[in-house]
């Protein structure tokens, strides 16, 4: 998860990403040549591969091996983003076993033979470890597949591999780079490669903006989805706490943990969500969708959905001159197309959370990581086994920040704890506040910058974030929120995000896939190497 201003003030604060002062003009110097130009699956969509494989012109072998090819040349001996942690050695036969399935006139979904990447803290009971990034973890396999994962599986997605991460979800340090993990190594903004991709998702933000992948699989407990979605230049869905089973993943907060999907277009993150979500006994928060039919979410793809639709926002929100300007001309897009836009309050009200949604992630931490590991087949059973593993090899594990947040969630007690359950009150304000808020205004959904645009990389000194998440508030209260490409702030992708009430994915999907189709702020990255400035 991306931290908040109860961990670092600099978040409030931001940097002046993309001023030039007067006199001066942008020089993007690249690293090598020019990315290929003929890679044939880039900015493919997934109708297009089935098409494509309908017709008999591609198999999902044919497209397997093609990624993992782009993995090759662009992630690991290329640029070196570091997104993929580790490719499926059974990649392969797995698109083998549906190219006869459907030979044989059997197609399961419209996720049949698309490769997917999967975070490196979901569980995939195969030849693949699932480490959360840490060399902790380091030989630890899954027994059982995560609930989604088994989800996929049956969708007959092609598990393709796993992304790196922000080690432990970025829970470990205040100080932490996003997208730096002791077991990955730092994943690379393929923008601007000495850039941040944002974390904790990082990696699945990278391989989906590089098309090194259909599609990916991120988590975020607050931000990890909707921040890399944002920063690459892609579309991140962050569903309803419950929507998604959390079974089998390595997890901060069962009050806010989700896992969803990113992709390059809505159509697509809507495909992928339809394959993903569902009730799991494993999970006790999925019981949300007892007698509740899972619909298919492309239903929701209509160019018109923006007409008659009310969508609060909140004036007072400034960030970078650049990021307002794109998002005041999103404003404007978004009532040509019909929606009206209604003026509300509400970003104060999210930082009011920030101190007790701290303290449930703490408590929550603690208690859920112990009773993964108690069961795991790895060397550390708990939290205190991972920080004295830290401890003892701190030149692999530690060779650039510490872990006081590792250490100040141990010395929490357990969930019975009066400043828990203080906190849990506090944070149900918030839940409250959102929804009377769209009731008394009669809102369709909330939408607002997501966050600015990506700052230099740092393994010294850790994130300097632009900005807290504008997407904060859907994450501290459970709901669901969907983050769209708004426009490019000098060479760098920022987003515009779209949050409202438990289980209203649906509607939040048509108002972006909407303004998706109005805006087409999608841009494909270059792989600069820096942004310099020359006069």
């Amino acid at each position: 998860m991306k931290r908040r201003n109860f961990i670092l003030n600099s978040i409030l604060t931001g940097t002046a990403i993309g001023f030039l002062p007067e006199g001066f003009s942008k020089n993007f110097n690249k690293t090598k040549s020019p990315v290929r130009s003929d890679f044939i699956l880039e900015e493919i969509t997934i109708d297009e591969l089935q098409s494509k494989m309908t017709s008999g012109e591609l198999t999902s072998r044919k497209i397997t091996e093609l990624y993992l090819q782009r993995i090759s040349e662009i992630d690991k001996a290329g640029y070196q983003l570091n997104a993929v942690i580790e490719l499926n050695p059974d990649a392969l036969a797995i698109a083998d076993e549906l190219d006869q399935e459907r030979k044989a006139g059997k197609t399961r979904s419209k996720m049949h033979g698309i490769p997917v990447l999967i975070k490196d803290n979901i569980d995939t009971a195969d030849q693949m470890q699932t480490t959360a990034g840490s060399v902790a973890l380091a030989g630890h396999k899954a027994q059982k597949d995560a609930g989604l994962v088994s989800r996929l599986r049956a969708s007959g997605a092609v598990i393709l591999g796993k992304t790196n991460l922000s080690e432990w979800a970025n829970f470990r340090s205040s100080r932490s780079s996003s997208g730096w993990s002791s077991r990955g190594g730092q994943t690379l903004n393929p923008y601007v490669l000495d850039r941040s991709p944002c974390g904790s998702s990082s990696g699945s933000g990278t391989a989906v903006a590089a098309n090194l992948c259909a599609v990916a699989i991120g988590t975020e407990t607050d931000g990890s989805i909707s921040c890399p979605s944002s920063i690459n230049g892609i579309v991140g869905i962050k569903p309803t706490v419950g929507l998604v089973s959390r079974s089998g993943i390595i997890p901060i907060s069962k009050s806010q943990d989700t896992a969803g999907p990113m992709a390059r277009t809505v159509t697509d993150a809507a495909i992928l969500l339809t394959a993903i979500a569902g009730d799991d006994p494993r999970d006790p928060t999925t019981s949300i969708l007892k007698s509740k039919k899972i619909p298919d979410y492309t239903q929701f793809l209509d160019a018109d959905f923006l007409k008659g639709k009310r969508i609060g926002y909140d004036p007072s929100v400034k960030r970078h001159e650049l990021v307002d300007k794109a998002f005041n001309t999103a404003i404007g897009q978004l009532k040509t197309a019909g929606a009206k836009l209604v003026p509300v309050a509400f970003d104060k009200q999210n930082d009011k959370l920030g101190d007790a949604e701290y303290l449930v992630l703490q408590y929550e931490f603690k208690d859920g990581l112990n009773h993964y590991l108690k069961t795991a087949d790895a060397s550390v059973k708990s939290l205190a086994d991972v920080i004295k593993f830290n401890n003892d090899h701190e030149e692999s594990a530690m060779p650039w920040f510490r872990q006081e947040i590792l250490i100040a969630c141990e010395a929490k007690g357990n969930l019975k704890s009066k400043e828990y359950t203080d906190a849990i009150t506090k944070m149900a304000t918030g839940k409250k506040f959102l929804t009377d808020l769209m009731n008394k205004n009669n809102l369709d959904a909330l939408c607002i910058t997501a966050n600015g645009a990506s700052w230099n990389i740092d393994l010294v000194n850790g994130d300097a974030f632009t900005g807290y998440g504008g997407y904060s508030f859907a994450a501290k209260t459970g709901y669901p929120s969907v983050t769209v490409p708004l426009g490019m702030v000098n060479g760098l992708p920022v987003g515009i995000c779209f949050f409202g009430r438990s289980l209203d994915e649906g509607r939040l999907i048509g108002l972006a896939y909407a303004y998706e189709q109005i805006s087409k702020n999608r841009k494909k990255p270059e792989f600069v190497k820096t942004i310099r400035y020359s006069s």
